[in-house]
């Protein structure tokens, strides 16, 4: 289980009001495989983990519309982002008719965001202030990335990140968790997929989630873990569209079907091959055991994506003198040299792995039809190919 603090808010406030702070600002430690595997010996790694098997044994059989409203925990956290809806709808996209890519206009929300995050974390009960400038790092990276003005599965891990490091600093109890995933969680996804259709962010790396979503991962872990006790539906029923209607409202999984449907034409199997072949398994079950295990390896376990992870006091990265596996691989192999947005391409390999940028892909929100209005219009969407998929049954 993730440990959590136990102060009380009186405490908390005196703790915040010291000279000396135990908190440090999150940056980036993954520089090369012998951080990464470094990474996947810790206790941080551990705690992530645990956090999203304990967060998905509390949602099964328990449906979006009956989330509730949250405790007086929880509720200031879906305030906080109305708030950032509010910052968007305040930030329109800018006239961009030539381009098909990420709109400049993100830029201006992504600064507002940084602007208004201390503010917001300072409506989060019982958060210590002067633990504010660690967390809210992990807070301003959930959006997307500035420069690229695109979207991924590092993106969403950093949300992730925030609610482990709130839950680590007692803001959060063990009760808040199916309210953390079908409250907070998917009131974060409603607001990235306002993100993506209104400034068209790229999907980072360009190949999207191994075909599952252009930009999500854990909408379709915790989405299964929903369903994984469910005595009618079955996996199959991704492609039966009167259920899709009448679950998707409950369902989390279906509800990222019925959005990849609304965006995309021709079928699953075209523009999204792993949930078609997913489909294919018997029950929710197994597929919540694949999505797990495809979460452990294609997200911790890939350097492109976790080269982005951000590492302070809260969620600590290992020191070479504490991991001797660590420090010898330093000293044989050294440390490769960032490229100029900050990213290790790794030599050697084939395949998306070896790059996070990939080619630049436009959005499927762009207007892709030829005669396509700017933010308006009916996108289609390119298959892609040389995507691996990974067995589940």
């Amino acid at each position: 289980m993730v440990s959590t603090t136990t102060e009380s808010p009186a405490e908390a406030s005196s703790f915040a009001s010291s000279s000396t702070s135990p908190y440090i600002p999150a940056t980036k430690h993954i520089l090369s495989k012998a951080h990464l595997e470094a990474f996947q010996r810790s206790k941080t790694h551990q705690d992530i983990i645990d956090f999203v098997e304990e967060l998905n044994e509390d949602i099964v059989g328990k449906k979006l519309s009956e989330a509730g409203e949250g405790s007086e925990r929880t509720r200031p956290i879906i305030g906080i982002l109305d708030s950032v809806l509010e910052i968007a709808k305040s930030t329109p996209p800018v006239d961009n008719k030539l381009s098909r890519f990420g709109n400049p206009a993100f830029k201006t929300f992504y600064d507002k965001i940084g602007e208004a995050s201390k503010d917001l974390h300072l409506r989060i009960p019982g958060l210590p202030h002067e633990a504010i400038h660690e967390v809210e790092v992990y807070f301003k990276e959930s959006w997307g990335n500035k420069q690229r003005v695109d979207y991924g599965s590092g993106m969403e891990f950093n949300f992730l990140c925030w609610l482990l490091c709130l839950t680590k600093l007692g803001v959060f109890m063990k009760e808040d968790y199916p309210f953390l995933v079908l409250g907070v969680f998917w009131k974060y996804i409603e607001v990235m997929r306002y993100l993506q259709s209104t400034y068209w962010l790229e999907p980072a790396g360009s190949h999207g989630v191994w075909g599952l979503d252009d930009y999500h991962f854990l909408p379709f872990l915790w989405g299964s873990g929903q369903l994984k006790d469910h005595k009618h539906l079955r996996p199959k029923a991704i492609h039966d569209p009167e259920i899709l209607e009448a679950f998707s409202k409950d369902y989390m999984y279906l509800a990222c079907i019925t959005f990849i449907n609304s965006i995309k034409t021709a079928s699953l199997r075209w523009h999204s091959p792993m949930l078609d072949d997913i489909s294919v398994v018997k029950t929710w079950d197994k597929v919540n055991q694949g999505m797990r295990k495809m979460y452990r390896a294609e997200v911790l376990g890939k350097l492109p994506v976790m080269q982005h992870a951000l590492f302070g006091s809260l969620l600590p990265f290992p020191k070479p003198e504490e991991d001797p596996e660590l420090k010898k691989a330093l000293e044989e192999e050294g440390i490769p040299e960032p490229d100029a947005h900050g990213h290790i391409h790794v030599k050697g390999e084939t395949g998306w792995t070896m790059d996070c940028c990939g080619i630049p892909v436009p959005s499927a929100f762009a207007a892709a039809q030829e005669g396509a209005t700017p933010h308006g219009g009916t996108p289609t969407f390119a298959g892609r190919s040389g995507i691996k998929p990974i067995p589940f049954d």
